[in-house]
């Protein structure tokens, strides 16, 4: 499914999920885990019903007995659930008017639960509160065609989303259940989480867990195959989520509910190949009169425990991460930008992490990352390998990517996915390894050139229809002034400005595109020849559609049999379509053919304008390797932008254009507030007054 059509089947199924809170009592936190529910079991169906088809193509037959029934093993080989008859989802979808909803989905899935016990009461059992009407609504919506023949990858994005939308609009108090995924990628990628026991003691709704197996399945693997998932999580609720999402991805994991201050589940110390977290920041209260914490193992560092002394648990997750790795782990976590700089007993602490030489990548994320907090962010990266090499255990990679993000709303910002393949490739420069900057280089050059050749084609078809479209109302126009006097103003209106000028720039554009390759220099000329073609064309089309609207009003042409006969709508629409194709869609927020071309050409340049050689080099204002001493002459500071200094160069990467956008995406959401603000207004000033 392409990503415009995915996004416009889940803001439907958005739409109609939220109708359950519109329309009964439940707060936000209430109704997201039926939602949930129903699409953990419209995918469990999907499932069921694909392995169902294999499994019984390959059952062998018997002469009298004919083919053995199916068993809950045949379905557990081929990694699906085995579900019982009355919680297929078609059996749900064809029950009679008579028959009691609520009733059936909740009995549904106690039968799954009765199944398994790893979700033994973690299903929602709780849809007899809504309306049968409501509930046959949210099943015939969840019985679309396209959910009926969509796959796993599908789901898990589905309900990666309703996650993201869960928090956004205050589902779970913090939004500490559902990491973004911007900064899960980036954890996942740097960390690469490709063996062994992987342990998340924070695990909110195993975000983490579900981004390790994409990246297992990235290199061709079978998660189950080459990992073990671990989590603890405080709060039921989480822990729930937790389950169901591992389950949606077809992921296993031993998930525990406990309060990892005061509990280790897993007993995973000095045990994990990775840890991943994003923990609770700032937590006050820890009670470290406790023996549990004063002797806790978790704490040690150079041979005795370490309790900071101010009531703020940040540092007691940092030593839990460093002390669950085993002498090879690596660990990946965020951390609130305050504990990076963090004095008096916290510094000690940190001075003693650094000192063992595990400390591998710090990354400075800026503001808005999060959908229920604004504040900044750091991610830290352990290694502990680094500690046994002595050319390695003195550097640390300082990047600050506090001015590098995508805006997604104008108070959410994210990482484009080739952002996030940018900050990579600058990690593996630093570890040595060149192949992933050359790959993704080659990449994005290879792309950029498919994308021109594409675009060259769009260019020489809108030529075309342009013209075509152009000469047709021309000659209408020259033809209906014989028969009518005052029409001059329509035909010079049809001398459009700088339709010789645009034409010239699209023959340039098409001629360049011609002998086009990812290493000719013509590359380059096109990715600009884009970005100022758009809006001139663009211009140009506008003006031939305004001198067209103009004049059917003004002469009242859609009268004209003649006019008519022309069939302009048909020659207009393909214009259009041939112009969306090349500029985008504004109101969907989908970028063209112009664009994209000149994106994933700069997207190289961005690259190898800092790395030249395909080697890393400290850049001004993005990265540095700074070593121990440097560490310590700045009182123990992991704050990269301490560190990496201000870019002071002229920054000819700066996309006004893209600036301009934001400023939109901003304006339209202080606009939102600024009406729901007035109607709450209205609404107390009705009860003042009544």
């Amino acid at each position: 499914m392409q990503g415009k059509q995915l996004r416009q089947l889940e803001a439907e199924l958005w739409r109609a999920a939220d109708q359950l809170r519109a329309n009964s009592k439940l707060t936000a936190s209430e109704y997201s885990m039926p939602v949930l529910g129903l699409i953990f079991l419209r995918h469990a169906y999907n499932r069921f019903i694909v392995v169902k088809a294999a499994v019984e193509k390959n059952l062998p037959t018997h002469p009298q007995r004919g083919k053995r029934a199916l068993t809950k093993q045949d379905f557990e080989e081929q990694n699906s659930m085995f579900l019982p008859d009355k919680a297929h989802f078609d059996y749900l979808v064809s029950l009679p008017e008579s028959a009691d909803i609520g009733e059936a989905i909740d009995n549904a899935m106690k039968l799954i639960e009765d199944e398994y016990d790893t979700l033994k009461g973690v299903l929602p059992k709780n849809f007899s509160i809504f309306s049968q009407d409501l509930l046959r609504e949210l099943l015939r919506i969840f019985n679309k065609e396209v959910l009926q023949k969509a796959e796993g990858d599908l789901f898990g994005k589905i309900y990666e989303y309703f996650l993201n939308k869960f928090a956004m609009t205050g589902a779970q108090e913090g939004g500490e259940f559902f990491t973004p995924m911007s900064l899960v990628n980036t954890i996942v990628n740097v960390i690469e989480p490709d063996h062994g026991t992987v342990f998340d003691p924070a695990c909110g709704s195993a975000g983490m867990f579900v981004q390790t197996g994409y990246f297992i399945e990235s290199e061709g693997l079978k998660p189950a195959e080459k990992v073990t998932f671990y989590g603890q999580e405080k709060a039921d609720l989480n822990t729930k989520l937790a389950k169901m999402n591992l389950a949606v991805h077809g992921l296993e994991g031993n998930i525990q509910q406990g309060n990892t201050f005061y509990e280790d589940k897993h007993n995973l110390v000095g045990g994990a190949d990775f840890v991943m977290a994003n923990p609770p920041f700032n937590v006050d209260g820890v009670d470290k009169g406790k023996e549990t914490v004063k002797k806790d193992p978790r704490l040690i560092l150079d041979g005795k425990v370490n309790l900071p002394k101010n009531d703020n648990g940040n540092y007691l997750w940092i030593q839990y991460f460093y002390n669950y790795l085993k002498p090879t782990g690596r660990a990946g976590f965020v951390m609130a930008s305050s504990a990076s700089d963090a004095g008096h007993s916290e510094k000690q602490i940190r001075e003693q992490l650094v000192k063992t030489g595990a400390v591998d990548v710090m990354i400075a994320i800026g503001n808005n990352f999060f959908y229920t907090r604004s504040l900044p962010c750091t991610l830290w990266f352990f290694d502990r390998a680094k500690e046994q090499d002595e050319s390695k255990k003195d550097k640390v990679l300082m990047l600050d990517a506090r001015k590098i993000y995508r805006k997604v709303t104008s108070k959410v910002n994210d990482f484009s996915p080739e952002q996030l393949q940018n900050f990579i490739c600058i990690v593996n420069l630093y570890r040595g390894n060149t192949q992933k900057f050359e790959n993704t280089v080659e990449d994005y050059l290879q792309t950029a050139t498919d994308l021109a050749k594409e675009t060259a084609q769009a260019t020489t078809e809108l030529q075309q229809q342009f013209q075509k479209a152009h000469k047709t109302v021309s000659d209408f126009a020259k033809q209906y002034a014989k028969d009518n006097t005052d029409t001059q103003a329509f035909i010079d209106a049809l001398s459009l400005e700088d339709t010789a000028s645009i034409i010239d720039q699209q023959n340039k554009l098409i001629a360049d595109a011609q002998s086009i390759s990812p290493e000719s220099k013509a590359l380059e000329a096109i990715a600009h020849q884009c970005k100022a073609l758009r809006k001139p064309q663009d211009k140009l089309i506008k003006q031939l559609l305004d001198v067209i609207a103009t004049a059917a009003k003004e002469y009242q042409l859609n009268k004209n049999k003649d006019w008519k006969e022309l069939n302009l709508k048909e020659q207009l629409d393909q214009l259009k379509t041939l112009q969306q194709q090349l500029s985008g869609n504004p109101d969907e927020a989908e970028p063209g053919l112009l664009h994209d071309t000149e994106y994933f050409w700069k997207q190289a340049h961005w690259l190898q304008s800092r790395f030249p050689a395909g080697v890393y080099t400290d850049v001004e204002g993005l990265c540095k390797v700074v070593n121990q001493a440097e560490i310590e002459a700045k009182d123990w500071s992991l704050s990269p932008g301490r560190y990496v200094g201000v870019d002071t160069a002229t920054d000819d990467d700066f996309d006004y254009e893209e600036r301009l956008n934001e400023i939109h995406i901003e304006l339209a959401g202080l606009n939102e507030e600024a009406v729901a603000l007035a109607k709450i207004i209205a609404e107390n000033f009705k009860e003042v007054v009544l």
